[in-house]
C-alpha cells in the first residue's frame, strides 16, 4: 500500500507540474507532440488532434514534448522557437505555477478539514485531536535504537501495577522520563492506527541538547479554519511554505557548493516513499500536508536556475533576451546534459543514503 500510495503522489505532483507546460503551450499556440503519463517504454497511445496522449510502463509521473523546444524549426508555425521570448517564459514557469496552485489547493481544503499544526497560546483551543508527538530523534540515542519514529504520538507511560500513567503537557512528560533516567520504562506509542509498546531506559548523562530519550517533542492537533477564511488561510500558509521551504533549500546548496559539506539530513525516492506510507497512515489531512510539501519543494527545485531545470531554461532564455540572439544551441545541450549529470549524482547519493538508512 505504501509503495501504491507513493507511485499515486510522484505521479500527481509530477502531472500537475507537466500539465502547466502542456495547457500554457497550446494556449501560447505552440504544438504539444506528446504528453506522457509516464516514462518509456510506451504500453499504448491515443492521439487527440496534435497531440498523442501515451501511457508507459515507469510510473514516474510524465513528461510533456513540445514542437521545437530543442531550438529547431524557429521559423515554422506551432514551433516553440518560434514563439516570443515572454510567451516561452510563460511555458517554462508554468509547471512551477502548477505545483504552487496545488499545494494552495490542498492546503486550503486542509484547513477546512483541520491541517495538523504545532500548538501554542493562539491556537490550543481551537484544536482536537491533540497529542504529544515526536518531530525528531537524535542518532545513536535510545529511541533511535529502540525503533521509535518521527511522527510517534505518545499515548502514555505503562506503570508497574498495568495502569497508563498520561501527559497533556511536553514539560510533564519530559519532567517524569528525566525522573527515571537509568531505569527501564514502558512507553506507549500510537504509530498509524496502532498501538505500540517499546521499553527503553532514559540516559543518566545524555549529550547536550538532546534529552534522556534523544527525542524533539511537540503538542501538536488539528486545527480548522473558518469557512469564510479557509482559502485565505491557505494562502497565508502557501506564503510560509514557500519561504520556509526556499530558505532552507537556499542554505541547503550554499553549504554543499561553497562549504563542501551536506548540511543536515536529505531524503531520496525511498525516504519519501516511507514518508507517504507513514502520512497515509495517520489520516488523510496529513497525507494532504505532506503532499502540498512535496509540491511546494518541487516547485522551488525546479525554478532554481540550475541546468536541466526549469529555472535553467529559463535563465537561457533572459541571456536571449539581453544579448538578443539566442545562444548556441550546441551549447545549450552541453550545459543541460552537464546539469542532468550532476542532478542524477546527487540522486543516487541520497538514495544510497535511504538505502544505508532504511536498510
Amino acid at each position: 500500500m505504501t509503495v501504491l500510495i507513493f507511485f499515486i503522489v510522484l505521479s500527481v505532483l509530477v502531472l500537475a507540474h507537466e500539465y502547466g507546460h502542456y495547457i500554457t503551450a497550446k494556449r501560447a499556440g505552440a504544438k504539444v507532440e506528446e504528453f506522457g503519463f509516464g516514462f518509456p517504454p510506451k504500453i499504448f497511445s491515443i492521439k487527440r488532434g496534435d497531440t498523442v496522449f501515451s501511457f508507459n510502463l515507469i510510473p514516474f509521473g510524465g513528461f510533456v514534448k513540445i514542437f521545437g523546444e530543442s531550438g529547431e524549426h524557429r521559423n515554422e508555425v506551432g514551433s516553440f522557437s518560434s514563439l516570443k521570448i515572454s510567451k516561452r517564459a510563460k511555458i517554462v514557469c508554468a509547471g512551477v505555477f502548477m505545483n504552487l496552485v496545488l499545494a494552495y489547493v490542498l492546503l486550503s481544503f486542509g484547513n477546512l478539514m483541520g491541517r495538523p499544526m504545532i500548538l501554542d497560546e493562539t491556537n490550543s483551543a481551537k484544536a482536537t485531536n491533540i497529542k504529544i508527538q515526536i518531530t525528531a530523534l537524535s542518532e545513536n540515542s535510545p529511541a533511535s535504537s529502540n525503533g521509535i519514529k518521527v511522527g510517534d504520538s505518545v499515548m502514555g507511560i505503562k506503570l508497574t501495577d498495568g495502569t497508563l500513567k498520561t501527559f497533556p503537557e511536553v514539560s510533564e512528560f519530559r519532567s517524569f522520563v528525566e525522573s527515571e533516567a537509568g531505569k527501564e520504562i514502558n512507553l506507549v506509542l500510537l504509530r498509524g492506527k496502532e498501538n505500540i509498546d517499546i521499553k527503553i531506559t532514559p540516559r543518566v548523562n545524555p549529550p547536550e541538547n538532546e534529552g534522556a530519550l534523544g527525542v524533539a517533542l511537540a503538542k501538536t492537533g488539528l486545527v480548522k479554519s473558518p469557512w469564510y477564511l479557509f482559502l485565505w488561510s491557505g494562502l497565508k500558509d502557501l506564503g510560509f511554505m514557500v519561504w520556509m521551504i526556499g530558505s532552507a533549500l537556499l542554505l541547503f546548496f550554499k553549504t554543499l557548493f561553497i562549504e563542501g559539506r551536506v548540511m543536515g539530513e536529505i531524503t531520496g525516492p525511498i525516504g519519501i516513499a516511507s514518508l507517504t506510507g507513514e502520512a497515509y497512515n495517520m489520516g488523510i489531512v496529513y497525507l494532504l500536508n505532506l503532499v502540498a510539501i512535496l509540491s511546494v519543494n518541487l516547485a522551488i527545485l525546479n525554478i532554481m536556475p540550475f541546468p536541466a531545470l526549469d529555472g535553467g531554461r529559463l535563465v537561457f532564455l533572459i541571456i536571449e533576451k539581453i544579448k538578443g540572439s539566442p545562444l548556441s544551441q550546441k551549447f545549450e545541450n552541453t550545459v543541460n546534459v552537464a546539469g542532468f549529470i550532476l542532478l542524477l549524482a546527487l540522486m543516487f547519493f541520497v538514495t544510497w543514503k535511504d538505502i544505508v538508512k532504511f536498510f
